[in-house]
């Protein structure tokens, strides 16, 4: 299974673990640094933002308180002075005048006697008479008792500019607890704007933008009466979108500060929004709320830079342990790749190259070691080929010596096996047989009659022709030999010549009849140089046809004793005259050691698994 893998370079490897060693830590230091310095900065900017507002609630709170003061001082003054006969005389809105004028955040101030006249001064470029009778109407209509009346901040249409009105009542004298009067106060609201105004000429969004905080002043309804866009305030935006502005409504009352994260839709995305109020109470019935609001991305856009820095470090990191970490990986790596190219030289029979390691490390050990292995297994190999060779010669020579002996039984024969040797050996060349199968026919055909040893040499000597008991005798020779060579594990692939060379392609032959491509190419190569030797040699019971006869009479058994094709290259090395009567000239092998090539000992044919031997 793990053969189809595909392997993996060493260098890639070593370079990836550099990188991983390298940039690991980076990344993971980068990582937790960027992310302590946002809880950090965001913990910063919510404890900014909470003392932000609260500052601003307390400006506006001593604000308040300011003109709460001055109003209830007024009351405070009438009532001491004995009530408010004195708003009969003449020229006293002249001098309620003069006090607007003193204070610029006043923009009207009244006296309202309850069984006299309304007297006012107003400044008559921000206010008209009608807006300020309709807003003392409507603080005395909400006066009862001795408290102070603040309303909620209200634009002023023909200025535009939002004012606040208070209101205090002027009680009777000593032992009177009755309200003879009330004074009443509308003062501007710029000094709100001026607290919550940041000192910036960008508008929200840009202040948003830009990671600043942006605050404003809602009242108890979320409506907006203080903003840096000064057309929020005055156009009474509703605020309450805002969760922020939720929140303080929810909680204003009982909580004087909070932090309060929430989520905005900002350019159609949702975004975490960085949110903090505080309540600025002017009395007890009219409550401000001082809202900050800040984009938190935005707020901690140095977190953000640090980790692009962190990136672009890592990147440049990379890049550096890619270059100098390449230099010492190929370094390292080299050596194994030469290790590794020699190995397959080696498996593949090349003992005669060495690899040159230059280093003091255990690679260059390794290096050394391993050339002492190549010469030491280059040396084993030379004895094993050596011996090979040697066993080799010895086998051959058991063979013609054993081939001898046969033929030496008959004096007629002698030669013979030898001959037929070379005949099937000048047949098999010429069909373009690989070297290894040629060898395989040439022992075999030695061997082909080696079942005559165990025939009566009665039988085998007689000078003439044999009766039938005598031939079915004789018929016997294939199944002894092959018994006696089936014995033998090394002979197997050797066995079809010798067991096979008399059947016919007719099927009449023997000893098993069989016919066709049932019988082994070897088996039909050596049927054939056995015959012609037969042909071509003086037997007692016969003498040689001629060379040209024999050929004749070969091409006649074409089909019924003989393989077409066997006889069609046995034909042709005779016209080439690569095979005489009693000599061969074969062709110098592939493998180049001798005149018959020299091949390791195949499979044995799948034909011979089906020989049966009765």
């Amino acid at each position: 299974m793990f053969e189809n893998v595909r392997r993996v370079r060493l260098l890639y490897i070593v370079l990836g673990v550099l990188l991983l060693v390298g940039l690991l830590p980076l990344a993971l230091a980068g990582t937790l640094l960027s992310s302590r310095s946002a809880d950090e900065l965001r913990s910063v900017e919510g404890r900014y933002q909470a003392q932000l507002v609260q500052d601003k609630a307390r400006q506006i709170e001593l604000y308040g308180q300011r003109y709460r003061d001055v109003v209830s001082g007024l009351a405070r003054a009438f009532e001491i002075a004995g009530g408010i006969k004195t708003l009969n005389e003449q020229g006293y809105e002249h001098r309620l005048q003069r006090v607007l004028q003193d204070d610029p955040n006043l923009i009207a101030l009244a006296i309202w006697p309850v069984d006299g006249e309304l007297r006012r001064a107003f400044q008559f470029d921000i206010i008209k008479r009608e807006e300020v009778d309709e807003r003392v109407a409507a603080v005395l209509a909400r006066m009862s008792g001795k408290g102070l009346v603040v309303s909620r901040p209200q634009i002023i249409r023909s200025g535009q500019e939002m004012g606040l009105t208070v209101a205090a009542p002027i009680m009777g004298g000593v032992g009177n607890s009755d309200v003879v009067g009330a004074v009443i106060a509308i003062v501007s609201f710029q000094e709100v704007f001026k607290a919550v105004h940041q000192l910036t000429p960008r508008n929200e969004r840009e202040m948003l933008d830009a990671g600043l905080p942006v605050v404003f002043v809602v009242d108890q309804n979320g409506r907006a009466v203080a903003h840096p866009d000064p057309s929020v305030a005055f156009s009474e935006k509703p605020m309450t979108d805002l969760k922020v502005v939720q929140d303080w409504q929810e909680t204003g009352a009982q909580v004087q500060s909070a932090l309060a994260p929430f989520v905005a839709v900002r350019n159609g995305h949702s975004v975490e929004m960085l949110g903090s109020y505080a309540t600025a109470e002017l009395d007890k019935n009219s409550r401000l709320g001082v809202i900050a609001i800040q984009d938190e991305s935005a707020a901690l856009a140095s977190v953000a830079d640090m980790r692009r820095q962190t990136f672009w470090i890592s990147l440049v990191v990379s890049i550096l342990t890619i270059l100098v970490g390449f230099f010492f990986a190929r370094k390292l790596t080299q050596p194994v790749q030469q290790l590794a190219a020699a190995a397959h030289r080696i498996a593949s029979g090349d003992f005669s190259q060495r690899i040159e390691v230059r280093s003091r490390t255990e690679l260059g050990e390794l290096g050394q070691s391993f050339n002492v292995m190549t010469d030491q297994v280059e040396r084993y190999i030379k004895d094993l080929q050596a011996s090979a060779a040697e066993n080799r010669q010895l086998f051959l020579g058991t063979v013609k010596s054993l081939a001898a002996a046969i033929d030496g039984k008959d004096p007629y024969t002698r030669g013979h096996s030898e001959r037929v040797s070379r005949f099937s050996i000048a047949i098999a060349q010429r069909l373009g047989l690989p070297d290894d199968e040629v060898e395989k026919i040439r022992i075999s055909a030695v061997l082909h009659d080696v079942g005559k040893i165990g025939i009566d040499d009665v039988i085998l000597k007689k000078p003439s022709a044999l009766t039938d008991e005598e031939f079915t005798i004789m018929k016997q020779h294939p199944q002894k030999g092959y018994k006696i060579m089936s014995q033998i594990p090394a002979m197997k692939e050797f066995l079809p010549g010798m067991y096979m060379h008399h059947e016919m392609i007719n099927g009449q032959g023997y000893p098993q009849g069989l016919k066709g491509d049932e019988i082994p190419l070897m088996a039909r190569i050596v049927s054939v140089a056995d015959t012609f030797d037969a042909m071509t040699t003086d037997r007692p019971y016969q003498q040689a046809l001629k060379f040209e006869d024999a050929i004749e009479r070969i091409k006649s058994f074409v089909g019924t004793r003989y393989d077409e094709r066997v006889v069609a290259a046995f034909v042709a090395a005779c016209e080439e005259g690569q095979i005489r009567p009693g000599s061969v000239r074969l062709k110098k092998p592939a493998s180049g050691n001798g005149d018959v090539p020299s091949a390791s000992p195949p499979k044995i044919p799948s034909a011979l698994e089906a020989v049966s031997v009765s």
